[in-house]
């Protein structure tokens, strides 16, 4: 194994260690500032371990997609929802021209059916979760930046059970945010899927994009 290899391993073992043990902070009294980077260093390192491993734009298109999402974990903390929503939907809208770069060659009809079904059944029930009504309409936009990203992902020549399942992941962790502010409880259960879904699905994704470019040229 080579000193890069090397290095981009534990860089992305420090980074399941930083994302998995981010739930211990929870009401601990932390510092805002102390609480934010635990959350955020999971991610973070993705971005570090993504930018070893790049050779290619497609490789830091995927860098970039990994910070915007670290970025987006930081700001929800630090300047509210709608800001560090603004962070996540710029990543989003970065993975679509990644996976849009990616097309899988032949996409059989149950693929396409699933990807263009996606998008406005993800929309709508973005729409309708949120107790605050006034909110719905930025919800329902940020959503669709969402759902066209995991659309694309399923399509992409990068391996669904991967990088699709990751993207669908991240889909559903924020439909539960979404929820925690209207008909679901928010809890230490709803909180551990929302954070559980969303690092591991980044993970996911992460790991899928690395390998397959890994193995074959890219564009």
């Amino acid at each position: 194994m080579s000193q890069s290899n090397r290095l981009a391993k534990i860089v992305l073992i420090a980074s399941i260690v930083a994302g998995v043990s981010y739930v211990a902070s929870w009401d601990r009294g932390l510092p805002q500032a102390a609480e934010l980077t635990w959350k955020g260093l999971g991610v973070s390192l993705l971005a570090v371990y993504a930018a070893l491993q790049a050779k290619s734009l497609d490789g830091w298109l995927l860098v970039a997609v990994m910070a915007f999402g670290a970025l987006g974990d930081v700001l929800l903390g630090a300047a509210g929802l709608t800001v560090g929503a603004l962070a996540f939907l710029a990543g989003h809208l970065v993975a679509i021209a990644l996976y849009l770069r990616n097309r899988r060659p032949v996409v059989t009809r149950s693929q396409l059916a699933l990807a263009v079904i996606l998008v406005p059944a993800v929309v709508v029930i973005a729409f309708l979760l949120p107790a605050d009504r006034a909110g719905a309409p930025g919800v329902a936009v940020y959503s669709l930046g969402l759902s066209l990203m995991a659309a694309t992902a399923w399509i992409s020549r990068f391996p669904r059970y991967r990088v699709g399942l990751g993207a669908l992941m991240f889909v559903v962790s924020d439909l539960i945010i979404f929820g925690r502010n209207g008909p679901w409880p928010d809890n230490f259960v709803t909180g551990l899927a929302v954070w559980g879904l969303y690092y591991f699905g980044q993970l996911l994704i992460c790991l899928g994009v690395v390998r397959t470019l890994e193995k074959a040229p890219s564009h």
